[in-house]
């Protein structure tokens, strides 16, 4: 339900605020909240508030060449796992469980009990029990490429319903000496896995979504076309279809 999705958007906004003003990590802290927040918009169908704003442009500029980038990078979201005993039976109900419910809950990063370092250097491994930040001299990044939690059920469909189809280049026009067509592209596909993995394929102009616009004409006779775009689409949690193109 959309008024459930704005409640939770409305909740999330409060948490936004609050939740990293000074913090000894704020560089850090940061980074997690902008996929948390792309994570949250975009399952609620990128309701209007100034967080989701935020988040739908960085959503954009990551598909914004170059280089293309997974849109939402979800291990960049620390969800961490449920406490609750009795798991809710609305799968909607668990996601918002999982990303605002704080109470008695460890803290997945950045633990009070943990010292932080004295540099903003440092990397944090979410694949271990206890993540930990190790010694100085190492770039910040995520030793993990998907989320820290199991997202295989239904309720996280929305992720995996992401496409992005960067289309490096595609040139259609016709041979001056013995008028054939000459086609010629490369299109690749980028897709989420079961729990949240972004991979590329090779992919072609014909697979393209309804949606995408400039290579309406492709195949049909051989009018002169070069074209160069990178389209995202995807679906909410509720099934509602969405899209963004880039051209350059």
């Amino acid at each position: 339900m959309l008024r459930t999705i704005r409640t939770y958007t409305t909740l999330f906004t409060l948490v936004l605020v609050g939740s990293f003003i000074g913090t000894a990590n704020r560089v850090q802290a940061q980074t997690y909240q902008i996929d948390c927040a792309i994570l949250l918009c975009l399952s609620g169908g990128w309701p209007t508030s100034v967080p989701c704003a935020r988040a739908r442009a960085e959503f954009i500029r990551r598909i914004t060449p170059w280089p293309v980038e997974p849109p939402l990078q979800i291990w960049r979201c620390p969800m961490g796992t449920s406490y609750l005993p009795v798991m809710p039976s609305d799968d909607r109900s668990r996601l918002y469980e999982i990303l605002f419910y704080q109470r008695d809950r460890p803290r997945p990063l950045f633990s009070p009990a943990v010292e932080p370092l004295p540099t903003e250097n440092a990397v944090v491994n979410l694949a271990e029990p206890n993540p930990h930040l190790l010694p100085e001299g190492f770039a910040f990044q995520l030793v993990q490429d998907r989320a820290d939690i199991d997202i295989s059920g239904p309720e996280f469909n929305f992720v995996r319903s992401i496409r992005v189809y960067d289309v490096r280049y595609a040139r259609q026009n016709e041979s001056g000496r013995d008028g054939d067509c000459n086609r010629s592209a490369t299109v690749y596909l980028g897709t989420y896995g079961t729990q949240g993995e972004f991979s590329w394929a090779r992919s072609a102009p014909t697979a393209l979504p309804e949606a995408h616009t400039g290579l309406e004409r492709w195949g049909y006779n051989c009018p002169s076309i070069y074209h160069r775009s990178v389209f995202v689409d995807w679906r909410d949690y509720d099934g509602n279809y969405g899209f963004e193109q880039v051209n350059y």
